[in-house]
């Protein structure tokens, strides 16, 4: 049986260029650095892997890499090094620093097969789609699903049905390329403010997954929100309550949005509606008391990352660390599940 990987996962890089910067940038995102730096090495790297060999050989040796456009003095050591055949600086330093992402719940993570909420630079992710599912491959899952934003969210560049449309022929190509791993179909798709989706049904239909979450008004007063949240779980066509509260407890903070938490999650469990456990250190969602709620009412979890780069799909030790401190057990996770129950449970419930 396969396993999630919980070493830090991917592996560590072959000596060359594309290789070190694409590490580097995986390490920082993981490490949440700030994105200016992460798009210097993420920008560098389609550099170099757009240059003939012979090329990157002569600008090495005259030392003129900086006249590339998106190579930068540091970038520009760093391939120069990984060229040379050695481990850049740069990185063996941060491969020397210690994960931030807690090892506390390591049984639970390493029992995880797949995650149900990632994005791609098709809305507000910042890689292609191909690079997400590689990385998730990587890290050992056996499974992951696409879920870009649907349209009402135009900050996030959500996909309008037809875009939707043409992002399902997309993944369809690139499944086969990673078969047999597992890319499969979703969507975050917004709960609008009466509880409805925000995407044409007959595309919901053609999905794996459907995760939806509330991204407007989230101060909107209880009774209101637990209507619109029960409306939604209830919803035969979604699978996975996103980020339920809404509160971000890092940067810019936003606090948990007020609604019958009891309610909604014995509607979820009725409605064989998973609650994610969102592994955002910033959102942490639900908090560990809701969590708690949750569990006690008979729910199937989701621990998802909810990354928006790859180095971001390492981050469910985070949820699995809070799991494991609710005393959360494997079965009741579906990111435990293998492929072939996942998408019987979710076709079911059309």
């Amino acid at each position: 049986m396969a396993s999630r990987r919980t070493d830090s996962a991917p592996p560590p890089p072959a000596a060359d260029p594309v290789a070190a910067l694409d590490r580097i940038a995986y390490l920082l995102e993981r490490d949440q650095a700030p994105t200016y730096r992460v798009k210097a090495f993420r920008t560098a790297s389609a550099v170099v892997a757009g240059l003939d060999p012979d090329e990157l050989r002569r600008r090495v040796e005259r030392h003129t890499l900086g006249e590339l456009k998106g190579i930068g003095p540091k970038t520009a050591d760093v391939i120069e090094q990984a060229h040379a055949g050695g481990v850049p600086g740069y990185l063996a330093d941060l491969e020397a620093r210690p994960s931030p992402v807690p090892t506390d719940g390591a049984a639970l993570l390493a029992a995880q097969r797949g995650d149900c909420h990632m994005h791609s630079d098709w809305s507000d992710g910042g890689s292609p789609i191909e690079l997400m599912a590689r990385t998730a491959r990587d890290l050992g899952h056996e499974w992951v699903v696409l879920t870009d934003h649907s349209p009402r969210l135009t900050v996030a560049r959500g996909l309008t049905a037809e875009r939707l449309r043409a992002q399902l022929d997309v993944v369809a190509e690139i499944a086969a390329e990673l078969a047999p791993f597992r890319l499969l179909t979703g969507i975050e798709c917004d709960i609008l403010d009466d509880g409805s989706l925000d995407q044409e049904p007959e595309l919901l239909d053609r999905l794996d997954v459907v995760v939806a979450s509330v991204h407007s008004k989230l101060r909107m007063d209880e009774p209101a929100m637990t209507r619109r949240l029960l409306a939604a779980v209830r919803n035969p066509r979604v699978n996975v309550l996103g980020h339920c509260t809404g509160r971000l407890i890092q940067g810019k903070q936003r606090p948990e949005s007020a609604f019958d938490a009891d309610a909604v999650f014995a509607a979820c469990a009725e409605s064989d509606t998973a609650v994610e456990i969102n592994c955002r250190p910033e959102r942490s969602d639900p908090p560990s008391r809701l969590l708690r709620r949750a569990l006690a009412a008979g729910v199937f979890l989701s621990i998802d990352t909810d990354a928006h780069a790859p180095g971001q799909l390492d981050w469910q030790g985070y949820g699995c660390a809070r799991a494991q401190a609710c005393d959360v057990p494997a079965d009741r996770v579906i990111t435990t599940w293998p492929v072939r129950r996942l998408v019987a449970w979710t076709g079911a419930s059309r």
